[in-house]
């Protein structure tokens, strides 16, 4: 993208968290060991000059599991959060009025949850996040909303075709990220490669 110097961005789901299947927004589930397992196997072999992970213990933990294994030393970054649920955040999506769930699901902007973050929100945080990487080999354990709002950032995608992408616990999705100029250009990508 008009020569300008690029840099592989490694999104890395956290593994299985305790109580998976519940809205686990905000909640600060643990992974499991499996889970965490899975997510240094994955780590391990990138080639990532900098990791990043989200301040959450399921993403945290694997991070710092993968910089003992790697060597790479770890930074902590909240914006890499996953999406606040607000009043759902924890719950079972059967403890939910299902008609309200089908509404924000349907427009996460227009009908998100009592006291939740919004869609656009997360997209924005995320955003920031994105605009502070350094130009070298990144990994990210992150969450399945941060990365599908990094798509957003950096593909254009828009919120429902962030769900074409199945993002299970442990998966990876690298990007070839070509930063912005600070000038007004944004950030751009292509999706390289998306593995469990």
């Amino acid at each position: 993208m008009n020569g300008a110097s690029s840099f592989a961005l490694h999104l890395l789901r956290h593994g299985e968290p305790e109580g998976a299947g519940r809205l686990i927004g905000a909640t600060d589930a643990t992974p499991t060991p499996a889970g965490l397992s899975a997510c240094v196997d994955q780590g391990r072999d990138l080639g990532a000059e900098v990791l990043i992970a989200s301040d959450l213990s399921r993403a945290r933990l694997a991070g710092e599991a993968i910089a003992s294994e790697t060597g790479v030393p770890l930074s902590i970054d909240p914006r890499w959060r996953e999406l606040d649920f607000g009043t759902w955040d924890g719950l079972a999506p059967g403890d939910v009025d299902g008609a309200a769930l089908a509404r924000f699901w349907d427009d996460p902007d227009a009908y998100a949850p009592p006291e939740a973050e919004t869609w656009s929100t997360l997209v924005r945080r995320v955003g920031s996040a994105i605009g502070s990487l350094a130009v070298r080999p990144t990994l990210v354990v992150t969450h399945g909303g941060a990365m599908r709002a990094a798509l957003a950032v950096l593909c254009g995608f828009g919120q429902r075709q962030t769900w074409a992408l199945d993002l299970p616990y442990g998966c990876v999705l690298s990007l070839r990220v070509w930063p912005g100029d600070g000038a007004g250009q944004q950030p751009a990508a292509q999706i390289a490669r998306l593995y469990p």
